[in-house]
């Protein structure tokens, strides 16, 4: 789930008990092209602010209009059930709601009221959990159950089922410089950030808010956690007593993403100390060193950037682009530099 969808949730639940009329929109279809994925979901209330996005604002606005007026309330009845609404069947219909050529989109509209059960699926999306909503729109009756790790969306016109969490976790090895602005723009991206860094001339001085801090060994701390394929490592500090140890760790577990801060050479020499220890050719070529996506990074923000776009790529199964290998030797050495920032 990422940050607008919990963004989405908060802030139904929020309009909702301070007794605002509240309604949930998800994408549940689309034909042809379509401004917004199945499982987009925005929230909309009786006077029709909005938050999140369903098609980029033409059907926003569409159903801004219907809930000021009343319209939809008296004609849809969502206070006794969902509903469910079709955008663009037509081409001069597609025209006026700025849907792309040929495209149709479907949505599931519901009320949102303390049946809806959202305070629960939100703590259990925050706390790591996979959950599945069920909503049959011939009652308004809802579920929640534990969630399997391939579940999505599924709608069969009367029954729609949405699959949420768990949230990615990014685990920073190090409190320096560098880890700063990672955490910040992972924080964008909603990973739950956690900061690791058993030196207190570190962590002391960190003063970046929402992000989990630890002073335990980098190995013990990700034993702990029970990596999974939710969750990333990335190694910053530099220095091999801290990096190797978490390394040796992140690379045996199911981590969708292990990275390491430093220079060729420098990562050589890494990897070489790493196949010292009981890890696997293959756990080791799994290391991403030097981390990044090439994108002629030099300061530290820049490089953030690069790691964050990795992280994106690999995450969304995208496959990373890469074109160091043709640069000018001055580049790569210019490159080694950049890669060894702290």
């Amino acid at each position: 789930m990422d940050s607008i969808d919990l963004e989405v949730l908060k802030m139904a639940i929020a309009w909702s008990e301070g007794g605002a009329y509240t309604l949930l929109v998800t994408v549940v279809r689309t034909w042809g092209s379509a401004p917004r994925p199945v499982g987009s979901m925005m929230v909309i209330r009786g006077d029709g602010h909005v938050r999140g996005s369903i098609s980029g604002g033409c059907i926003e606005d569409d159903l801004i209009h219907q809930i000021r007026s009343g319209e939809f309330q008296a004609t849809h009845h969502v206070e006794r059930s969902a509903c469910t609404l079709t955008y663009g069947i037509s081409a001069d219909e597609a025209h006026r709601f700025g849907l792309p050529c040929g495209g149709t989109l479907q949505v599931v509209v519901e009320q949102v009221t303390e049946a809806s059960q959202l305070h629960a699926l939100l703590q259990a999306v925050e706390q790591q959990g996979l959950m599945t909503r069920q909503l049959d729109l011939r009652t308004g009756a809802l579920t929640l159950q534990r969630g399997m790790p391939d579940a999505q969306l599924h709608f069969d016109g009367e029954c729609l089922t949405t699959a949420h969490g768990p949230r990615y976790r990014l685990i920073i090895v190090g409190a320096a410089q560098m880890s700063r602005y990672v955490a910040t723009m992972a924080l964008m991206l909603d990973y739950e950030v956690i900061v690791c860094d058993p030196r207190e001339e570190y962590l002391d001085e960190w003063d970046i808010a929402r992000v989990q801090l630890s002073r335990e060994m980098p190995d013990d701390l990700l034993l702990r956690l029970q990596l999974d394929a939710h969750s990333a490592v990335l190694t910053l500090t530099h220095d091999p007593k801290l990096d190797d140890m978490a390394l040796l760790e992140a690379l045996k577990s199911p981590a969708f993403y292990v990275g390491a801060i430093g220079s060729r050479s420098n990562n050589k020499k890494r990897r070489e100390r790493l196949s010292l220890f009981d890890v696997s050719d293959a756990e080791i070529a799994r290391l991403h060193g030097p981390v990044g996506m090439y994108i002629g990074a030099r300061t530290p923000p820049e490089i953030a950037i690069s790691i964050l776009a990795e992280m994106t790529c690999i995450r969304n199964g995208t496959a990373v682009l890469q074109t160091h290998a043709i640069r000018p030797n001055s580049l790569l050495a210019a490159d080694d530099a950049a890669c060894s920032l702290p």
